[in-house]
């Protein structure tokens, strides 16, 4: 991955606060303004309120297609940002009714004026989000790279004793690299049969020492829609890992970014269902592959599982439904069940309608009639956030009396990636904690 450097860096730039949003917003306004305005007095009586209506009113469709017949994604579109693509959408309008009557020079402005509304529109849906923080980010899969993946076994390694955390029995050698790596690496569905897109793993500094520590694992997923990359390059995981890293004499967890739904508009539910094998694949399939090409520590209290949105309503169900295989869990802004945009669909298109076959693995009903003394978890929600707010809360209830040992969390932002972040960086002490990795 690309190493930090100087903020002075164009690549490091805000465009999401600061004077890059500001003035793209300033300029979106001016050639909204400019294709807007008309002396002929045809254009304010008829011309400009057509635009409007029909603006609009594709403006309410959208927002009834996606949310109403569509439902690609287990969450509405927010209003904020549906009214900014209705913004864009009237820029579009605007200029394309101008058009017809200007010279080549004139349709130019206008096409101009209709492309730097489309940015205007896109970046205040950037900055709801803050998915693209900065240009690196935006710019990822064309300048980012990722290392090549240390495989191999150390001849020796570091364990603790008996009432120890691992911090306790290491000792950082001479030369430890200063920042781990990320690499890409397929994660077949062997026993599952499902098609993941590639993972993403990080190593922190201390797994190229030997002796090599046997370090714990956190399987981290995404939202959908979404990819694993979103936590490497959106979630800045390397720099909030090698920060940790470097705190603590180069130990970290081990980070392996599953994909628990194949494609951005496919959502599996993170369940053994119709859709999918999609909890076989994460507690089965992924475990099996670390094991095999990674030397990390086993057993469940090494193991945890964090993801946001979706992601974090699948740890919630593979802490539940695979509590043999992940001892600690983090749900970042996730709901309280799997949905598909409503129950009765989704139990029609994952069990053929069987209400009973759901309710054995949805995470309340499974925490309702079952005891997890020996999970720990932790809910985070942005302070802004309506909708998932409620959930988590009603989630977090649920795992106290079923007996966990559970922390609720608010952090400043909405359903956006300042409280994806915060919720991973500000967590990652109690991670390394509940894996012994740390006292």
């Amino acid at each position: 991955m690309s190493r930090p450097i100087a903020a002075w860096n164009p690549l490091d730039w805000s465009l999401t606060h600061g004077v890059i949003p500001y003035a793209v917003l300033a300029i979106g306004a001016a050639a909204l303004m400019a294709v807007a305005v008309s002396r002929t007095p045809r254009w304010w009586t008829r011309r400009l309120p057509a635009v409007l209506l029909l603006a609009a009113g594709l403006t309410v469709l959208l927002q009834v297609a996606v949310d109403d017949w569509w439902q690609p994604f287990p969450d509405s579109l927010p209003r904020q940002v549906t009214g900014w693509i209705g913004v864009g959408i009237l820029g579009l309008g605007l200029a394309a009714v101008r058009l017809p009557g200007l010279r080549w020079r004139g349709r130019a402005v206008a096409a101009s004026a209709a492309v730097l509304v489309l940015l205007m529109s896109s970046s205040q849906v950037n900055r709801y989000f803050d998915q693209y923080p900065t240009f690196r980010v935006l710019l990822a899969p064309w300048i980012g790279r990722t290392d090549a993946l240390t495989t191999g076994q150390a001849p020796s390694t570091v364990t603790p004793l008996p009432g120890q955390v691992l911090a306790e029995v290491w000792r950082r050698p001479a030369g430890l690299p200063a920042n781990g790596t990320v690499s890409t690496a397929p994660i077949p569905g062997a026993k599952s049969g499902f098609k993941a897109r590639d993972a993403y793993v990080y190593l922190p500094p201390a797994y190229q020492a030997s002796p090599r520590p046997l370090l714990p694992v956190l399987v981290l997923l995404a939202g959908q829609p979404g990819t694993p990359a979103d936590w490497v390059n959106s979630g800045g995981l390397q720099r909030l890992l090698d920060g940790f890293a470097a705190a603590h004499d180069g130990l970290a967890p081990v980070v392996v970014v599953a994909d628990p739904i194949g494609s951005p508009w496919n959502n599996t539910l993170c369940l053994d269902s119709r859709i999918a094998k999609a909890q076989t694949y994460l507690a089965q399939d992924v475990p099996d592959w670390v094991h095999a090409h990674l030397q990390t520590a086993t057993g469940r209290t090494a193991w945890s599982i964090g993801g946001l949105s979706l992601g974090g309503t699948c740890s919630l169900q593979l802490a539940v439904d695979a509590p043999q295989v992940y001892g600690s869990f983090l749900d970042i802004s996730g709901q309280d069940a799997p949905t598909l945009g409503s129950h009765s669909r989704t139990v029609k298109a994952a069990f053929g309608g069987d209400e009973t076959a759901f309710d054995a693995v949805d995470p309340l009903h499974v925490m309702a009639r079952r005891r997890f003394p020996d999970t720990a978890a932790v809910f985070v929600v942005g302070a802004g956030d309506g909708e998932y707010g409620p959930q988590q809360r009603k989630a977090y209830a649920a795992a106290v009396k079923a007996g966990m040992t559970a922390k609720f969390q608010t952090v400043p932002g909405g359903h956006d990636w300042n409280t994806f972040r915060a919720g991973l960086g500000g967590n990652l002490p109690w991670l390394a904690q509940q894996a012994g990795l740390i006292r």
